[in-house]
């Protein structure tokens, strides 16, 4: 990963005379001693490298002069001893490219120096929020203390344009997301190789989730959804409690992490190898969906153009099965967008207005949802946007529907 790169395309953006401070993140609390599994700012991560509590990005641009510094803590026998060990200098420098890393107890003296001494008018944070209602996060909260402690100093916000370069991967980026992705296929196989009546979704998600972690991953970018039955129709289900029942279908929208990046990939999979005449018929639909947003995909559109070319092709299907007469009807059984960027977050940041371009990674998720027919069937693909169409990252995990019954049936 060239991380210095990238630091170079954010001062080119940024205005001269301004600082640019990020911070790795604390683990939030949970309860009593307990803490939350520590997540780094991803836009730290992506522009360092490093993955730890408490550190300190600080990029400074001055005339011609751009200058990174990384802000690290000293090393602590006696917290290793509970913790591990801590990053040091020299890897420090070899992980991120930058030259000038010092220990995070210099950080204040210095911030303080250089804003009473220098002419810095503008000081960059990610001050991002997913929600209005959200919490705001530490890098927020550190930038509304920063306008408290230097009100001179213009605070803005560098996530969108951050958010620009993340949209677009580079070729070490894709071959994390495709690592990512063939442990998502055998996990896939496993799940296909064991799947029968009886059996309990959370067992599915074991046989899933056991495959990513004997294979060395960072476990699942995000909670397994596996849903059988009336389960499947419900978007975000991820109670994985209920039994597996003979001639319904399981739906699993699953991913898997490696070295930060994540795939995500969703299969409807029949409990008992077969599928039903009906089931197969909306399964085709939703397949022709998947195959023909595959085939539009290119530089220049936008997931909100894609989403309508899917519209069109499952509106046409659930008038041909009967359920709809018009176009109108399809919010009934489709309500989630087809495409969302993919990457260091699994619902990849995405900058306002911004087309896709080469490089970007997007999910391809035509879905159908049927509550009368206790019928719930979506299938995602990743998609590598190149200079003149797309490329399926995914295309080795089997979804044609005789595929799939041919391997379940090899496999019992």
């Amino acid at each position: 990963m060239n991380y210095e790169a990238r630091r170079q395309s954010v001062f080119s953006q940024m205005e001269d005379n301004s600082l640019l401070i990020l911070y790795s993140g604390e683990a939030l609390h949970r309860s009593a001693d307990a803490y939350y599994l520590f997540e780094e700012n991803k836009n730290f991560f992506y522009l360092t490298g490093l993955r730890r509590e408490n550190m300190i990005l600080l990029m400074k641009k001055a005339g011609e002069s751009c200058a990174s510094m990384l802000f690290i803590e000293q090393a602590d026998p006696s917290a290793e001893r509970w913790t591990g060990k801590m990053v040091t200098v020299p890897e420090a420098k070899e992980i991120s490219g930058i030259e000038d890393v010092r220990f995070i107890d210099r950080f204040e003296p210095l911030l303080q120096y250089m804003l009473t001494g220098g002419d810095f008018k503008v000081c960059y944070f990610d001050c991002h929020r997913n929600r209005l209602g959200d919490l705001p996060d530490y890098n927020l909260v550190k930038a509304q203390q920063f306008q408290k402690d230097f009100p001179g100093i213009t605070v803005r916000n560098i996530w969108r344009t951050v958010a620009s370069l993340r949209m677009q991967k580079d070729s070490d980026e894709v071959a994390k997301i495709s690592q990512a992705i063939e442990v998502t296929r055998q996990g896939l196989e496993a799940v296909m190789s064991t799947l029968t009546p009886g059996m309990k979704e959370y067992q599915a998600q074991a046989n899933y989730e056991h495959v990513l972690y004997y294979q060395g991953t960072e476990g699942p970018s995000f909670p397994t959804i596996a849903g059988s039955g009336k389960n499947g129709c419900m978007l975000h289900y991820e109670t994985n409690r209920d039994t597996c029942a003979d001639g319904s279908l399981l739906l699993l929208d699953l991913g898997c992490r490696v070295d930060g990046y994540c795939s995500d990939i969703t299969r409807t999979y029949p409990v008992n190898g077969k599928f039903t005449d009906r089931q197969r018929a909306v399964y085709e639909v939703v397949l022709r969906a998947n195959k023909e947003v595959a085939a539009q995909a290119k530089p220049g559109m936008t997931t909100r153009e894609l989403n309508e070319v899917c519209k069109k092709v499952l509106a046409q299907g659930c008038m041909e099965l009967g359920l709809i007469t018009d176009e109108q009807g399809l919010d009934q059984y489709y309500m989630h967008g087809v495409s969302h960027h993919l990457g260091i977050d699994v619902h990849d940041v995405t900058a306002d207005g911004v087309k896709l371009m080469p490089g970007s990674v997007i999910s391809d998720e035509p879905g159908l949802y049927i509550d009368e027919w206790e019928i719930g069937i979506r299938i995602e693909d990743d998609l590598l946007i190149t200079e003149d169409g797309c490329k399926v990252l995914s295309a080795s995990i089997i979804k044609e529907p005789e595929e799939i019954e041919a391997f379940m049936a090899a496999h019992k």
